[in-house]
């Protein structure tokens, strides 16, 4: 019965630290989108702040923060943004799609690779 506790344990712990390692990687990497974008990297680390300077990067108003917190509506504004921050690193659209359902995967690519930001043209404030 020890064994088995034990051995529960060192597994529990294992998935622990491999989660610990990909959470560290995924911060890393959005903070260096963040800076390429000419934001602080720190700011991904304060709630509601981070999608602030999402927005601010994507090149929508501020007030599109507000659309997060509605049901439903904020899927769709995820992948606008997604979208639009794709664009502003020159990327496809299909990489914008990527960022929005595997970010785990696309942002490090942002983030550490070679893409440079450009600002996107102004968007109408309404």
């Amino acid at each position: 019965m020890q064994s088995i506790a034990a051995a529960s344990s060192s597994a529990g712990t294992g998935l622990l630290l491999i989660y610990l390692a990909v959470a560290i990687f995924y911060i890393a990497a959005g903070w260096k989108v963040f800076v390429k974008a000419g934001e602080p990297g720190w700011g991904i680390f304060v709630p509601i702040y981070n999608l602030y300077l999402v927005c601010k990067i994507a090149g929508r108003p501020e007030w599109w923060l507000i659309l997060f917190f509605i049901p439903f509506v904020n899927i769709v504004i995820g992948l606008i943004l997604a979208m639009d921050i794709a664009k502003a690193f020159s990327k496809s659209s299909a990489f914008g799609i990527g960022l929005w359902l595997l970010g785990i995967i696309f942002v490090p690519i942002l983030g550490f690779g070679s893409a440079q930001y450009t600002k996107p043209s102004a968007v109408p404030r309404y």
